[in-house]
């Protein structure tokens, strides 16, 4: 009992400082050591465990209630669109069909040398802007993303039964009088190590979709 009651006013001091009530460090180390704490060997070893259980926790809380407004809210790569609507309207416009990378930005690893080798490059852009309306769907582990756009993507997921990381499809949509969209799906594409190897696969797409 005598642990814990050191402990728990060591964690009080942890806790404000998950809680950014402490601005550095060097702050929650004035504090407890003003308070005069006093542990032993095995004390420290119990204290350190609850309070980096503690810390982890409040840190977590925080991060989950942190909340992305969707006006604030870009893709990864320049040139992608992040809402379904907004990649309707331009398709509609153009003529041209949508191209929706799935991805998961901040854990696939596959999904980040896509991005390096392939979409960040000048000649994919120039390739994209004549051929397809760019559409981003990420499935982050870690990073935040407005509700709206997390049901949006999941929804697009189930639609077209993605079971892995990155995978692309090329598609038109249609929009009935209520607002419901229908799915013309042509062909879908995944990791390619070049942006040549990369639009050859989706040109091969584009070519289907114009015979139908």
């Amino acid at each position: 009992m005598k642990v814990l009651s050191k402990v728990k006013a060591f964690l009080n001091v942890a806790t404000k400082a998950a809680l950014g009530h402490f601005s550095s460090v060097r702050d929650i180390i004035f504090v407890s050591s003003s308070a005069s704490y006093e542990f032993t060997l095995q004390e420290r070893y119990t204290m350190k465990s609850l309070i980096l259980s503690t810390l982890l926790l409040t840190l977590g809380f925080t991060a989950s209630h942190a909340q992305v407004a969707l006006e604030d809210y870009t893709a990864g790569n320049d040139g992608w669109h992040v809402i379904v609507e907004d990649a309707f309207q331009e398709s509609e416009r153009t003529g041209k069909p949508i191209m929706a990378n799935f991805t998961g930005s901040d854990w696939c690893g596959w999904c980040k040398r896509l991005t390096a080798s392939v979409f960040s490059k000048s000649d994919f852009q120039t390739w994209a802007d004549e051929n397809v309306v760019l559409l981003e769907l990420d499935y982050p582990r870690r990073s935040q993303v407005p509700s709206e756009i997390k049901a949006q993507n999941n929804s697009l997921r189930s639609a077209f039964g993605i079971r892995g990381y990155p995978t692309i499809w090329i598609f038109d949509l249609e929009k009935d009088e209520n607002g419901q969209y229908s799915v013309s799906a042509h062909g879908k594409t995944g990791y390619s190590p070049t942006v040549a190897e990369f639009t050859d696969a989706a040109d091969q797409i584009i070519a289907q979709r114009s015979k139908s």
